[in-house]
């Protein structure tokens, strides 16, 4: 009899996380590796965050919290959606998880019964389909287009949608590609999803504040007021306050999907660690002067980015709205033959030989489910990030 269960059977290791431990593995044995597989703010966490947090150990808060976040936290996260996106929440609509990731999980497990369909457009987070299958449900994929900037088209996801379609899922700015959805855009989302209204919508905005050249953050319940009442709308400190260790992800939405949500925590989780929610009460609370700044970081290291894979030969690299990653096609070298001899089949050869070759770790597009492409993750310096697109732009020269 197989240890493996028949659920976990049906999933996949993340694949952004096998290459960052790939990197690690290396560079133990040596190798002169340069990593652009994770999705990490190199900026460390804010003074001020920090400073709550040990002001947390002193004053004893190192207890069992409410399973799912103290009331001054969701007080917080109220808040910001009141003064960022013109959203109205009670504290009781409002979930705060160990990381983002357990928000979208638990809300899966929460809702889904066998044979529920997720609309997911392609590419999309690795994990998104497999934390569907892993609650039961089954993913549906868009596959969107680079010519049409990565995004969902109304049509497609009118046609994605069936009578089994319990969720669809958005993510703007988007991991992999970086594309970001207009209030135009979205309204026309909207459009679609007010014809099926048995549909929830999970909305993913955690690169909600790394957006460039003056590009505004719309949400789909700001949107569109009439899907409030079946909308999640996820967010969380891990990228715009460079908190990825701290693993605090929240949302907010009806009180009922809330409440199912905390349910599964109680016998999961339980509640997130009480001293890193202290420290996103601060991050939220506090001063958010250093997002500006971070943000003309970021658009310089992108500009870099797409500017020096364009040069590449075989590549074409779009520009993205936001986010730090950028998603270019492989596709002129799909079928040449790289350095080591061997041919180039596919975006997860091109990613292998990359790194062979050149040292370079990125993330292959089968991955987030849309080739011939690959993501590269920008959050390092520009040095690195001169250094590894150079090489790039030798290995491709040595395709023939």
């Amino acid at each position: 009899m197989s240890l493996q269960s028949a659920a976990l059977s049906r999933v996949k290791p993340s694949a952004t996380l096998a290459a960052d431990q790939k990197v690690r593995e290396l560079r133990a044995q040596g190798r002169d590796v340069i990593g652009l597989a994770a999705g990490e703010p190199d900026f460390d966490t804010p003074d001020n965050v920090k400073e709550a947090a040990i002001k947390a150990i002193r004053d004893g808060k190192t207890k069992y919290t409410t399973v799912d976040g103290i009331v001054e936290l969701k007080e917080a996260i109220v808040a910001k959606f009141a003064r960022e996106n013109g959203l109205t929440y009670k504290t009781s609509q409002v979930n705060v998880s160990p990381g983002g990731k357990p928000v979208i999980y638990n809300a899966m497990v929460a809702t889904l019964n066998p044979g529920d369909e997720v609309v997911i457009p392609a590419p999309y987070w690795v994990s998104y389909p497999d934390m569907v299958l892993l609650a039961g449900g089954e993913p549906r994929f868009v596959t969107t287009r680079a010519e049409t900037g990565f995004k969902v088209q109304p049509a497609d996801l009118e046609a994605a949608i069936t009578p089994r379609t319990r969720w669809v899922l958005l993510n703007s700015p988007s991991n992999p590609s970086g594309a970001a959805y207009t209030k135009a855009e979205l309204r026309a989302i909207a459009d679609v999803l007010l014809r099926h209204p048995d549909v929830w919508i999970l909305t993913d905005d955690m690169y909600e504040h790394l957006l460039f050249d003056d590009f505004e953050f719309w949400t789909i319940a700001q949107v569109e007021p009439a899907l409030y009442d079946r909308t999640l709308t996820m967010n969380g400190v891990s990228k715009a306050y460079a908190m990825t260790g701290w693993r605090i992800g929240y949302a907010a939405g009806p009180e009922p999907l809330i409440k199912l949500m905390a349910k599964v925590m109680s016998q999961s989780t339980s509640n997130p660690s009480s001293v890193s929610q202290w420290a996103a009460v601060e991050a939220l609370n506090g001063s958010q002067a250093f997002i500006k700044p971070n943000q003309k970081l970021f658009q310089g290291r992108r500009d870099l980015v797409v500017s020096m894979l364009n040069q590449a030969t075989g590549l074409r690299c779009p520009t993205p709205e936001g986010a730090f990653y950028v998603y270019p096609s492989c596709e002129g070298l799909i079928g040449k033959t790289a350095p080591s001899g061997r041919t180039i089949a596919s975006d997860q050869d091109f990613a292998t030989e990359l790194l062979e070759s050149e040292g370079v770790a990125v993330v292959h597009g089968a991955a987030f489910g849309l080739s011939p492409f690959f993501r590269i993750s920008y959050a390092t310096s520009n040095a690195t990030l001169e250094e590894a697109c150079g090489r790039i732009q030798r290995f491709c020269a040595a395709v023939k």
